[in-house]
């Protein structure tokens, strides 16, 4: 009898059974009350990675945060922005955590933002009309959760930053320390691609070496609720650009003579998808297979096609797959960006000199990036071209009438992670007793982040646990935060770090 005691004891969670919503409802308001000042401060320090000055900043300041909370902190260098590893031991037979944080954002153009300064945070209510308003800051501690605070990186992904700081917070206060070790990686190039992450984490594996990787980023699912993401495509990019003449040229006296190079490049990326947005570059779907039983997992995860087409105001889907969860297991093709010529107030009678498409292939697990973007460029070689990773020379542009030049970069691969592995029955768990119900379960999310380098080189299972709002506007003006999403992302990392790992 004595010893099912014990056993039983050990199992009890930190907070007892029957309070223990309550109490981590109580603790989370709390200390969102008192971080407030914190999560200003963050949002306040401009972090654009292309302005290592302001970087410096942003390092400063997360060593000075994690080292008050009990931390070690390590700059890992790179060939750019150095990582930085903040680590703590909290149990010395237990295991150990990999936490993986972003703290740089995407460039902002202050003109499209409502408000003086993106990196000066405004809280803002909504109006009657749906209008965004400012309020003052002062009221902020009588928030209402629909409030929200606007700045870049707000989301993506400063607010999971001042979260998990807000949750050691309350678990150093409280004494109710994790029963396993931590190790916080901070990436502060990921809007660049993490281009130097995976040559450092490789070179660097007894440094970061865990038995769980966690990622708290990105939007929960579009229900706002509770929302576990157990893989990410990775992501390549590819720059096409195809020739006319050396310069501009009159379109009055070189139209239906000098070849267009518009039409040229337009030609090429039509003739890449079907009317229904299928890639018809043979081989490009290899390898993938969707199983009854993974049917049945998508199936399962709640989405609203009439709703999103309403939001994002479309007629038709894309028919690459049955529905959206579908859809994202395969490899994309996207026409990020074009441009040819002048437009709008700057237009003039030319013929382009140049044409030039932005292209982003999102990656899956079971296809090769090599080999997709080989498919790309023997598609286009077949149409006649002249495939080079240059600018064509003179002698080249007389020569060849198809001229293309294509410059590709692979960023990362995509990681996927069993849904019923340790970490996934873990962190289901810990939010089962956060939430009292079930997380909505994604098998893999169709965005992208540079996880799959610490999944490859340390052996390691990932998670990716989503806290923000999805209508955050992130990458784009007047990103945002909502103040019910902070809070509950408190409550979402609180849970975690009080939930026992065997």
């Amino acid at each position: 009898m004595m010893k099912k005691q014990i056993i039983l004891l050990l199992f009890v969670p930190i907070f007892s059974f029957g309070q223990m919503k309550n109490e981590l409802d109580e603790i989370s308001e709390k200390y969102t009350l008192k971080s407030f000042n914190l999560l200003k401060d963050i949002l306040s320090i401009p972090n654009d990675a292309f302005y290592p000055e302001w970087i410096e900043k942003n390092i400063s300041w997360t060593e000075k945060a994690f080292s008050n909370r009990g931390f070690i902190t390590t700059r890992i260098k790179t060939k750019g922005a150095p990582l930085l590893l903040a680590s703590q031991n909290f149990n010395s037979s237990g295991q150990t955590v990999l936490i993986y944080l972003q703290m740089d954002g995407q460039p902002v153009d202050p003109n499209r933002w409502n408000q003086k300064d993106p990196y000066l945070p405004v809280l803002k209510k909504q109006n009657i009309n749906g209008d965004w308003e400012s309020i003052s800051w002062n009221k902020i501690n009588n928030y209402d959760s629909d409030w929200r605070v606007f700045a870049r990186s707000a989301s993506d992904a400063k607010g999971p930053v001042a979260m998990f700081l807000t949750a050691m917070d309350a678990v150093n206060d409280l004494k109710k320390l994790p029963n396993y070790n931590i190790k916080v990686i901070l990436d502060f190039e990921e809007e660049m691609g993490s281009p130097n992450l995976p040559e450092a984490v490789k070179n660097n594996t007894d440094l970061l070496k865990a038995d769980q990787l966690i990622i708290f980023d990105g939007p929960l699912h579009r229900l706002n609720k509770p929302t576990l993401e157990f893989g990410a495509r990775g992501i390549a990019t590819m720059q096409l650009t195809t020739y006319g003449p050396i310069v501009p040229q009159h379109s009055g006296h070189f139209g239906n003579y000098v070849p267009n190079p518009a039409f040229k490049l337009s030609r090429i990326l039509a003739s890449m998808k079907s009317e229904n947005g299928k890639v018809i570059i043979p081989g490009f779907y290899n390898g993938i297979v969707l199983t009854d039983e993974i049917k049945s997992i998508l199936n399962d995860t709640p989405h609203n096609e009439e709703e999103l087409k309403n939001i994002l105001q479309f007629s038709e889907t894309d028919k690459v797959a049955d529905n959206y969860q579908e859809s994202i297991q395969y490899p994309s093709l996207n026409i990020r960006g074009m441009q040819s010529g002048w437009i709008n107030e700057k237009v003039r009678t030319i013929i382009p000199a140049w044409a030039r498409a932005e292209i982003d292939i999102r990656l899956v697990k079971e296809s090769s990036p090599e080999n997709l973007i080989k498919l790309i460029k023997s598609h286009i070689e077949n149409q006649g071209y002249l495939i080079l990773d240059r600018e064509p020379t003179k002698k080249e542009r007389i020569k060849h009438p198809n001229i293309a030049t294509i410059k590709t970069k692979i960023l990362y691969q995509s990681f996927r992670t069993d849904m019923q592995s340790k970490i996934g029955r873990w962190l289901q768990k810990a939010l089962v007793r956060a939430f009292d119900q079930d997380p909505i379960i994604i098998r893999m999310s169709g965005g992208s982040i540079p996880i799959s380098p610490f999944v490859n080189s340390l052996g390691i299972p990932a998670v990716c646990v989503p806290t923000v709002n999805i209508d955050n506007n992130q990458h784009s003006p007047n990103e945002n935060l909502r103040l019910g999403n902070y809070r509950d992302g408190i409550k979402t990392i609180l849970t975690i770090l009080t939930e026992p790992l065997d």
